[in-house]
């Protein structure tokens, strides 16, 4: 019998992680026969084919390789070659506990034509760099409003690292668009909302999340945020430049002030990160958060917003920035309640 669920895996170079998820992946509370695990490695040099092949796991695990073309493409090809009619998306540096699995099937027996998103929390005893731990702490925010009804799940929470999707609905969205470095799925997601699938944020559904980046492909991830909504905004029609600017004014002014001096500006950019990652690794010496926390803010939102300006064109990323509580919502295709609703961690 063909199992119920298909967990599609993507992977790259990351030979601890990849070995944490399939061995927890093996203490699921879910009936072994009842899902099938597909990694996909994304050009590795490391050996992970071979690696984890030679795993003995108690469910059925396929490994497809394929040349490297990045995490959307490689999900696509997972996608491929499931069985299940239900697709879950988990990254290799999670850790999913016990009754992850069984949570996602049960919303979606109860529920056809959603997309189910689960959260991801901060691991235990884990040493990680600040900017990381900021992120973490946004999301469980994040979390923490949606359980309270504050808005309701939408496109913009769909994160690959815990998501489920029918087999059907993916292959009538068309899939992940692999041309995208960042925000791939919230970009597919969009398109899901598109064809009239929901999106459910269930809290049961979790996995514990081992992020690790250098500040340097921190700040990179932020540009690459910033370009990858513009080009949903450009070419895909998308709203995410009004998400941007709606939460842009709900920034501290002096995040404001910055993003609208820097931007555009490479020599005072530059010199402004690097007094505030200074500032970051002095408060987190002196375990002032109060201070590091702001400071990762405002590098975070000066670099997602160089990537948007770098992307769309100064007008109209300018006017975006200026213009404040008077910018124009497009009311006819986007009321000004769905962008409220529409809330995303990505810029703090």
């Amino acid at each position: 019998m063909a199992p119920f669920v298909s967990v599609v895996v993507p992977t790259f170079n990351r030979h601890a992680g990849l070995r944490r998820l399939l061995e927890a992946l093996a203490e699921q509370s879910c009936p072994r026969t009842g899902f099938e695990v597909i990694v996909v490695d994304d050009g590795s040099g490391d050996g992970t084919p071979a690696f984890a092949r030679a795993l003995a796991l108690p469910y059925a695990l396929t490994v497809v390789e394929q040349a490297h073309q990045g995490p959307g493409a490689a999900r696509n090809r997972g996608v491929e070659v499931a069985r299940g009619p239900l697709i879950l998306f988990l990254d290799d540096d999670v850790v999913p506990l016990a009754d992850v699995i069984d949570a996602h099937v049960d919303t979606h027996l109860r529920e056809a034509g959603v997309a189910v998103i689960g959260p991801m929390l901060p691991p235990l005893n884990w040493k990680r760099p600040p900017w990381v731990r900021w992120e973490e702490e946004l999301l469980q925010v994040q979390y923490r409003e949606l359980m309270d009804g504050k808005y309701p799940c939408t496109p913009r929470q769909f994160f690959t690292a815990n998501a489920s999707v029918s087999r059907a609905s993916f292959l009538a969205a068309g899939g992940f668009n692999p041309a995208l470095a960042r925000a791939e799925d919230v970009e597919f997601a969009y398109r899901l909302r598109d064809q009239g699938v929901g999106f459910r944020f269930d809290p049961r559904a979790r996995v514990r999340h081992y992020a690790w980046r250098s500040f340097a492909a921190w700040c990179n991830a932020a540009w690459q945020y910033g370009r990858s909504d513009a080009l949903m905004q450009r070419d895909r029609g998308q709203e995410a430049l009004e998400y941007a600017a709606y939460e842009f004014h709900r920034r501290h002014p002096l995040t404001r002030l910055l993003v609208r001096g820097c931007v555009g500006r490479r020599w005072l950019r530059g010199a402004s990160v690097r007094l505030l990652r200074g500032v970051v690794e002095a408060a987190e010496r002196l375990a002032i958060r109060q201070i590091a926390w702001p400071s990762l803010s405002a590098i975070f939102n000066l670099l997602y917003w160089q990537g948007m300006y770098d992307e769309l064109g100064g007008l109209s990323v300018r006017h975006a920035l200026d213009e404040g509580r008077g910018i124009r919502w497009r009311s006819a295709a986007i009321p000004r309640a769905r962008i409220a609703a529409g809330r995303s961690s990505r810029t703090g």
